[in-house]
Protein backbone atom coordinates (compact mmCIF):
# COMPACT_ATOMS: atom_id res chain seq x y z
CA UNK A 1 0.00 0.00 0.00
CA UNK A 2 2.90 2.38 0.73
CA UNK A 3 4.15 1.98 -2.85
CA UNK A 4 0.71 2.88 -4.24
CA UNK A 5 0.58 5.94 -1.97
CA UNK A 6 4.02 7.05 -3.14
CA UNK A 7 3.02 6.47 -6.76
CA UNK A 8 -0.20 8.48 -6.40
CA UNK A 9 1.69 11.26 -4.64
CA UNK A 10 4.10 11.45 -7.59
CA UNK A 11 1.17 11.55 -10.01
CA UNK A 12 -0.46 14.41 -8.13
CA UNK A 13 2.79 16.36 -8.18
CA UNK A 14 3.24 15.77 -11.90
CA UNK A 15 -0.37 16.56 -12.72
CA UNK A 16 -0.83 19.63 -10.55
CA UNK A 17 2.48 21.39 -11.09
CA UNK A 18 3.87 22.74 -14.29
CA UNK A 19 6.69 20.82 -15.89
CA UNK A 20 9.01 23.77 -15.37
CA UNK A 21 8.55 23.33 -11.58
CA UNK A 22 10.50 20.07 -11.86
CA UNK A 23 13.13 21.26 -14.32
CA UNK A 24 16.15 23.41 -13.69
CA UNK A 25 15.33 25.52 -16.72
CA UNK A 26 11.96 26.37 -18.23
CA UNK A 27 10.87 24.21 -21.12
CA UNK A 28 10.26 25.61 -24.55
CA UNK A 29 6.96 25.02 -26.28
CA UNK A 30 7.04 22.76 -29.32
CA UNK A 31 5.30 23.39 -32.63
CA UNK A 32 1.52 23.22 -32.90
CA UNK A 33 1.71 19.61 -34.18
CA UNK A 34 3.01 18.58 -30.76
CA UNK A 35 1.36 21.20 -28.59
CA UNK A 36 2.40 21.31 -24.98
CA UNK A 37 0.83 18.46 -23.03
CA UNK A 38 -0.64 16.64 -26.04
CA UNK A 39 1.51 13.49 -25.82
CA UNK A 40 0.53 10.39 -23.87
CA UNK A 41 3.06 8.87 -21.50
CA UNK A 42 5.17 6.18 -23.20
CA UNK A 43 5.15 4.15 -19.99
CA UNK A 44 3.34 4.47 -16.66
CA UNK A 45 5.46 5.23 -13.61
CA UNK A 46 6.87 8.00 -11.48
CA UNK A 47 9.61 10.29 -12.76
CA UNK A 48 12.65 9.35 -10.70
CA UNK A 49 15.08 11.78 -12.32
CA UNK A 50 14.04 15.07 -13.97
CA UNK A 51 15.40 16.93 -16.97
CA UNK A 52 18.63 18.83 -16.24
CA UNK A 53 19.78 20.64 -19.40
CA UNK A 54 23.51 20.91 -20.00
CA UNK A 55 25.15 24.35 -19.96
CA UNK A 56 26.73 23.60 -23.33
CA UNK A 57 26.05 21.03 -26.09
CA UNK A 58 28.71 18.70 -24.65
CA UNK A 59 28.38 19.63 -20.96
CA UNK A 60 27.10 17.48 -18.15
CA UNK A 61 23.40 17.24 -17.41
CA UNK A 62 20.47 14.89 -17.81
CA UNK A 63 19.04 15.18 -21.32
CA UNK A 64 15.65 13.70 -20.55
CA UNK A 65 13.58 12.17 -17.77
CA UNK A 66 13.75 8.73 -16.20
CA UNK A 67 10.41 6.98 -15.64
CA UNK A 68 10.50 4.00 -13.24
CA UNK A 69 9.10 0.76 -14.69
CA UNK A 70 9.88 -2.95 -14.48
CA UNK A 71 12.15 -4.37 -17.19
CA UNK A 72 10.07 -5.60 -20.13
CA UNK A 73 7.22 -3.11 -19.70
CA UNK A 74 5.62 -2.09 -23.02
CA UNK A 75 6.69 1.33 -24.28
CA UNK A 76 4.19 3.12 -26.55
CA UNK A 77 4.61 5.99 -29.00
CA UNK A 78 3.59 9.20 -27.20
CA UNK A 79 2.51 10.81 -30.49
CA UNK A 80 2.30 9.92 -34.18
CA UNK A 81 5.60 9.81 -36.01
CA UNK A 82 8.15 7.95 -38.09
CA UNK A 83 10.89 5.74 -36.66
CA UNK A 84 14.30 7.17 -37.61
CA UNK A 85 16.44 4.80 -35.57
CA UNK A 86 16.04 1.56 -33.66
CA UNK A 87 19.09 -0.42 -32.65
CA UNK A 88 22.32 -0.72 -30.70
CA UNK A 89 24.43 2.20 -29.57
CA UNK A 90 27.45 1.10 -27.55
CA UNK A 91 25.82 -2.25 -26.79
CA UNK A 92 22.48 -0.82 -25.60
CA UNK A 93 19.15 -0.55 -27.45
CA UNK A 94 17.77 2.86 -28.39
CA UNK A 95 14.77 4.05 -30.42
CA UNK A 96 14.13 7.46 -31.99
CA UNK A 97 10.83 8.73 -33.43
CA UNK A 98 10.50 11.88 -35.58
CA UNK A 99 7.21 13.63 -34.75
CA UNK A 100 7.53 16.38 -37.37
CA UNK A 101 8.04 20.09 -36.89
CA UNK A 102 11.62 19.56 -35.70
CA UNK A 103 10.55 17.41 -32.72
CA UNK A 104 11.93 13.93 -32.02
CA UNK A 105 11.80 11.59 -29.04
CA UNK A 106 14.35 8.99 -27.98
CA UNK A 107 13.89 5.96 -25.69
CA UNK A 108 17.06 4.60 -24.12
CA UNK A 109 18.37 1.39 -22.55
CA UNK A 110 15.58 -0.82 -23.88
CA UNK A 111 15.27 -4.61 -23.63
CA UNK A 112 13.77 -4.87 -27.15
CA UNK A 113 12.66 -2.70 -30.06
CA UNK A 114 9.35 -3.66 -31.73
CA UNK A 115 9.54 -1.37 -34.80
CA UNK A 116 12.02 -0.65 -37.60
CA UNK A 117 13.54 2.42 -39.19
CA UNK A 118 11.02 3.93 -41.61
CA UNK A 119 7.94 2.56 -39.82
CA UNK A 120 5.09 5.00 -39.29
CA UNK A 121 3.78 4.73 -35.72
CA UNK A 122 0.53 5.92 -34.20
CA UNK A 123 0.08 7.45 -30.76
CA UNK A 124 -0.33 4.57 -28.29
CA UNK A 125 1.27 1.93 -30.54
CA UNK A 126 3.70 -0.47 -28.84
CA UNK A 127 7.22 0.39 -30.04
CA UNK A 128 9.61 -1.16 -27.49
CA UNK A 129 10.07 -2.86 -24.13
CA UNK A 130 11.78 -1.10 -21.24
CA UNK A 131 15.19 -2.17 -20.03
CA UNK A 132 17.35 -1.63 -16.96
CA UNK A 133 17.89 2.11 -17.44
CA UNK A 134 21.15 4.00 -17.01
CA UNK A 135 24.18 1.84 -16.22
CA UNK A 136 24.35 1.11 -12.51
CA UNK A 137 20.83 2.41 -11.79
CA UNK A 138 19.21 0.88 -8.71
CA UNK A 139 15.69 1.23 -10.16
CA UNK A 140 14.83 -0.04 -13.66
CA UNK A 141 13.49 2.78 -15.79
CA UNK A 142 12.87 4.19 -19.24
CA UNK A 143 14.92 7.21 -20.24
CA UNK A 144 12.85 9.55 -22.44
CA UNK A 145 14.57 12.37 -24.28
CA UNK A 146 13.07 15.02 -26.54
CA UNK A 147 14.81 17.28 -29.04
CA UNK A 148 13.35 20.40 -30.62
CA UNK A 149 15.32 21.53 -33.67
CA UNK A 150 18.33 19.51 -32.47
CA UNK A 151 18.34 20.94 -28.91
CA UNK A 152 17.33 18.85 -25.91
CA UNK A 153 14.03 19.95 -24.38
CA UNK A 154 12.12 18.97 -21.23
CA UNK A 155 9.91 15.96 -22.08
CA UNK A 156 7.42 17.00 -19.38
CA UNK A 157 6.49 19.99 -21.56
CA UNK A 158 5.09 17.55 -24.16
CA UNK A 159 3.41 14.98 -21.90
CA UNK A 160 -0.20 15.30 -20.82
CA UNK A 161 -1.51 14.17 -17.44
CA UNK A 162 -0.58 10.61 -16.48
CA UNK A 163 -3.58 8.27 -16.62
CA UNK A 164 -3.69 6.24 -13.41
CA UNK A 165 -7.13 4.67 -13.90
CA UNK A 166 -5.59 1.19 -14.16
CA UNK A 167 -4.28 1.58 -10.59
CA UNK A 168 -7.55 2.68 -8.99
CA UNK A 169 -9.62 -0.07 -7.39
CA UNK A 170 -13.03 0.54 -5.89
CA UNK A 171 -13.99 -1.41 -2.77
CA UNK A 172 -17.36 -3.19 -2.81
CA UNK A 173 -20.11 -1.45 -0.91
CA UNK A 174 -20.83 -2.77 2.59
CA UNK A 175 -24.41 -1.42 2.50
CA UNK A 176 -26.93 -4.13 3.39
Amino acid sequence: MAVVGLFLTMVVVLSSGSSSDLATAGPSVGPASVASGSWIWPITGPVIRPFDPPDSPYGSGHRGIDIAAPIGTTVVAPANGTVTFGGNVGGSLFLTIDHGGGVSSTYSWLSSVLVRKGDTVAQGQAVARSGPGHAGAATPHLHLGVKLDGTYDDPLAYLGPLNVSAYIRLAPSAVA
